[in-house]
């Protein structure tokens, strides 16, 4: 057992008549580890991008929502009143008639 765990910390393993098999072994494992790194990097970035996302997602709702109360407030008649007072026009004194248009038939 010690002889084959100090084989192992010289690398013995590496250069011994079977090597080219340790190596191919060690470079499979490698791409591995790097394939993984890879992986696990881009999930990262991806959570970062979502994130930033949902924080734009949030303040165009809210852009939204501030917009469309605005909207509201300048569709009110009271508010159009305000509006065209300043331009000298004002609500007619008398109601409006309807108009019945008799066909010639």
């Amino acid at each position: 057992m010690k002889k084959g765990l100090l084989d192992i910390l010289k690398g013995k393993f590496l250069v011994s008549g079977d090597a080219p098999k340790n190596w191919m072994f060690l470079l499979f494992a490698s791409f591995l580890a790097a394939l993984m790194i890879s992986s696990s990097h881009r999930a990262d970035k991806k959570v970062l991008e979502i994130a930033a996302l949902n924080e734009e997602v949030r303040k165009l709702r809210s852009e939204f929502v501030e917009g469309r109360s605005q909207v509201q407030q300048l569709k009110l008649e009271s508010t159009l009143r305000r509006e065209v007072a300043e331009q000298g026009l004002v609500p007619s004194e008398n109601p409006p008639r309807k108009i019945k248009v008799k066909s010639a038939e």
